[in-house]
């Protein structure tokens, strides 16, 4: 099977990991270790399922290389799923039977129920993304519609009127879409204003510098390419630490009641 971070063979030292896994509440889950998955229709990619319902998630996170010729065209997606595809390093075609985009760093696809995401890399360089997959939660007559950018295009604006916290959101804030994915940004000493506590759930992937992280009252350090799965009413926040601005991509669902 291979690890992600294409470490094979004994080592030197102990076997040892920063990964924590607490099912149903929260995890940190590091490059070392993240075992690649055999799946249907990915060809010429590495692939690993970060969160998935067996962790406690109601959605589905993977972490994807896209080697050169890599490519889906079997259609990510489905008449109830969802898909949000952000390009982390590369570039990466990507389309549905209503768009085509070229996306680079920073790009992003998001394909509603219904419409099946392919993608391609034709370059000689990987391409890396994160891949999100939920079941669409429909509400009267609102239907989301495909949309594509990239966060170089989008301007920060102040989190919860901090000084040195910044915030982006990547999709528009309509009924339409029942989840949403933001970019956070810390600077070096800057932190949440609390420790929060609320129903939705995150997925995050770090994507710069590094960062001390509450999670369920337990103190983690983390770093870029790092992933952290938050479940509902799962206590969390954190610090940014270092030389280098804390950045991490994170998804959160939104605009929904909930079912007794």
């Amino acid at each position: 099977m291979g690890y992600i971070n294409n470490q094979t063979g004994y080592r030197h030292g102990l076997l040892e990991n920063r990964s924590v896994i607490k099912k149903g509440m929260y995890a940190v889950i590091t490059p070392d270790g993240l075992v690649k998955n055999n799946i249907y229709g990915y060809e010429n990619c590495d692939i690993s399922i970060l969160s998935s319902p067996k962790l406690g998630a109601s959605f589905i996170d993977y972490i994807i290389t896209v080697k050169d010729g890599g490519k889906n065209m079997e259609g990510i997606g489905n008449e109830t799923d969802e898909v949000f595809l952000f390009v982390i390093e590369g570039q990466l075609e990507v389309y549905n039977c209503d768009k085509k985009a070229e996306l680079k760093n920073g790009g992003y696809f998001y394909s509603p129920l219904g419409k099946k995401l392919y993608f391609e890399n034709s370059k000689k360089d990987n391409a890396k993304i994160l891949l999100y997959k939920r079941k669409y939660k429909k509400l009267k007559n609102f239907n989301p519609e495909t949309i594509t950018g990239n966060i170089n295009d989008i301007e920060y604006r102040k989190f919860e009127e901090m000084d040195n916290v910044f915030i982006k959101d990547l999709l528009p804030s309509d009924f339409a879409y029942d989840f949403n994915f933001h970019i956070l940004c810390f600077k070096s000493g800057a932190s949440h204003g609390y420790l929060e506590t609320h129903i939705q759930e995150h997925g995050a992937y770090i994507l710069s510098g590094k960062g001390m992280y509450n999670l369920d009252n337990n103190w983690y350090m983390v770093e870029k390419d790092d992933y952290i799965f938050m479940a509902s009413y799962c206590i969390q926040g954190g610090y940014g630490v270092g030389k280098d601005d804390f950045i991490y991509l994170y998804s959160k669902d939104c605009n929904r009641d909930e079912e007794i």
